[in-house]
């Protein structure tokens, strides 16, 4: 688990990287930042798009960046939004594919914590590697 100190300069890494959001359509902007086991910290925000299936979430762009750099494994990622929100569905399965124990704080743009919990409490019955068949 994170500690204390360290799950604060997450949290503010978070708000950070939301002010880099580009949220026209839903003035929803969202920071994360992804801490792999190393100490390297990956950040993210969401850009929106007038085509909006084409959207990606704060969440998954560090996970993207994240693994386009080689790293697969991560410990806690913090989500900050105005209202404390969770990450969507979508971001919890991305994020169980490479750590279902991870933990998630998310927070709003204070960095009042309002979740601070695994992601496989998040996920219940999640869906991941292991559950598919190992092929013969």
């Amino acid at each position: 688990m994170t500690d204390p100190m360290d799950a604060q300069a997450l949290i503010d890494t978070a708000i950070d990287a939301a002010k880099k959001a580009y949220a026209p359509y839903s003035d929803y902007a969202v920071g994360a930042a992804l801490l792999a086991p190393d100490g390297t910290v990956f950040t993210g925000c969401n850009v929106e798009s007038a085509a909006y299936p084409a959207t990606i979430c704060g969440e998954r762009t560090a996970l993207v960046k994240a693994v386009s750099e080689g790293q697969r494994e991560f410990s806690t990622i913090a989500v900050a939004t105005k209202n404390g929100g969770s990450p969507c569905g979508m971001c919890r399965q991305m994020l169980f594919e490479f750590a279902p124990d991870l933990r998630v704080i998310c927070c709003d743009f204070e960095g009042n914590v309002t979740i601070d919990d695994s992601l496989r409490n998040m996920l219940l019955h999640g869906f991941g590697p292991s559950d598919l068949p190992k092929p013969d």
